[in-house]
C-alpha cells in the first residue's frame, strides 16, 4: 500500500466512468471494509455485492487500495452547503453534514473497524484518516480560523482542540444513543462556541 496521499485519495483516470454504478460499488466497498476490515475484503466480494463483474471494478480502480481509498473518501464533507459567510451557520452546516454522513453510511461500524485492526493492518487507519478524518478537519479548521478572526470564537481558544470537541460530539452522543437529528449541530455549535477558555 505503499502510495502517496494523492495517489491513494484520486481515483484512477481513463476511461469514463457510469456514475450510478461506481457509487453502488464504493457502498459494496464501505460496507465490506467496515464488516470485514481491508485484508478480508476480496474484490469479488465486493463484486457480488455490487451485482459487476470483478472486470468491471478493475477498470475503474487498478487496486483494492485504490478503491478503498475511493469509499473512503466518500465520507468526506459532500452535501454541506456552500459557505455563507456566517460563520456560525457555516459551522452547523459542517457539522450537520458530518453527522448526516456517519448515519447515511456505516461510519461508525467502520471507525471501529479501522481500530480494530491497527495492530495487523495500520494501512486501513491511515487512510481512514488520509481521505476521510483529515478534509473533513481540514473544512472545520478552515471555519474557526474564520471565527478567531470574526470575533466569534473565544480568544485565546485552541482552533485543533475546538474542531476535535465539535466533531467528537458526534461520536460521543452516537455512543451514548443521543440523538444528532434536526437541532442538534445547532445546539453542539453554540454549546461549544460559548465555553470559557482558561488563560
Amino acid at each position: 500500500m505503499g502510495k502517496t496521499h494523492a495517489d491513494r485519495c484520486h481515483g484512477a483516470a481513463g476511461r469514463p466512468r457510469c456514475p450510478a454504478k461506481e457509487a453502488v460499488i464504493l457502498d459494496a466497498a464501505l460496507m465490506l471494509l467496515s464488516e470485514r476490515g481491508f485484508t478480508r475484503m476480496p474484490l469479488d466480494g465486493v463484486a457480488r455485492a455490487a451485482g459487476v463483474s470483478k472486470a468491471t471494478i478493475h477498470l475503474r480502480f487498478r487496486t483494492k487500495t485504490e478503491l478503498a481509498a475511493a469509499a473512503l473518501k466518500t465520507l468526506r464533507p459532500s452535501s454541506a452547503p456552500p459557505e455563507t459567510g456566517d460563520v456560525r451557520a457555516d459551522l452547523v452546516a459542517q457539522l450537520a453534514d458530518f453527522a448526516a454522513t456517519l448515519t447515511r453510511t456505516p461510519g461508525m461500524a467502520l471507525i471501529g473497524t479501522c481500530l480494530a485492526e491497527e495492530a495487523h493492518t495500520p494501512e486501513l487507519l491511515q487512510l481512514f484518516r488520509e481521505c476521510a478524518v483529515q478534509p473533513r478537519r481540514d473544512a472545520m479548521r478552515r471555519l474557526l480560523d474564520r471565527a478567531c478572526v470574526q470575533g466569534v470564537l473565544a480568544s485565546g481558544a485552541d482552533p485543533d482542540a475546538v474542531t476535535s470537541a465539535l466533531l467528537g460530539a458526534s461520536y460521543a452522543d452516537h455512543l451514548a444513543g443521543r440523538t444528532t437529528a434536526e437541532g442538534w449541530a445547532e445546539r453542539t455549535v453554540a454549546g461549544v462556541l460559548a465555553l470559557p477558555v482558561c488563560p
